[in-house]
């Protein structure tokens, strides 16, 4: 998901933006830390407040390479029945068949089919997000959080992510209309992702 180099210097020209750290030495595969990860995402409610959920059950890994960005990857799987945004009968309508149907489609997975790097810490990544029996490529803006080895001797890395999707290109197209006019629920989600990365031994 990463995806480190420097630009070759070379092919720069003055309006491209500012290369990032030499990173190499993070090049590997790595296991995304559940403990230290939030997957989150945010819906208009009745155009007027935000509502904030995350879902608290899945896995996924990452390959870095940090001599080739466009070579590095990423794989997410997400069981659908951890969605929590606070309230119990909210949980339970989006798990129903009026949304995510988590009985018959209990896994949203991602799968990386492009990487680039934006230059500085800022990186993006496209591929594959499949919900409800379909699939569409979306596209996440990442920024490099750092590198550290935490007191266990593990190597960790950090990312901050967000894209913006809409929900019924899903099939999620349950709402119902408010007197004021619009409705109740927004077609546009924001997702937000905050990934720590162990490195693989």
């Amino acid at each position: 998901m990463g995806i480190f180099s420097r630009k070759d210097s070379t092919s720069a020209t003055a309006a491209a933006p500012a290369a990032g750290p030499d990173l190499t030495a993070l090049t590997g595969d790595y296991t995304i830390d559940p403990a230290h990860t939030t997957i989150g995402f945010v819906a208009r409610h009745a155009m007027v407040t935000n509502v904030k959920g995350a879902f608290h059950d899945f896995t996924g890994t990452l390959h870095l390479d940090g001599a080739d960005p466009t070579r590095s990857t990423a794989v997410l799987d997400v069981r659908m029945e951890s969605i929590d945004t606070g309230n119990a009968d909210r949980d339970g309508h989006l798990k129903s068949s009026d949304f995510f149907k988590t009985d018959e489609f209990p896994v949203m997975t991602f799968r990386s089919t492009k990487a680039e790097a934006l230059g500085g810490d800022d990186y993006r990544i496209t591929g594959d997000l499949s919900l409800l029996g379909v699939t569409k490529e979306i596209t996440i803006d990442l920024e490099f959080n750092g590198a550290a080895k935490d007191p266990f001797g593990n190597e960790r890395v950090g990312f901050e992510g967000k894209a913006e999707i809409l929900r019924s290109e899903w099939g999620l197209t349950w709402n119902a209309a408010l007197e004021t006019g619009g409705m109740l629920v927004s077609d546009r989600i924001k997702l937000n992702f905050d990934i720590s990365a162990i490195k693989n031994a």
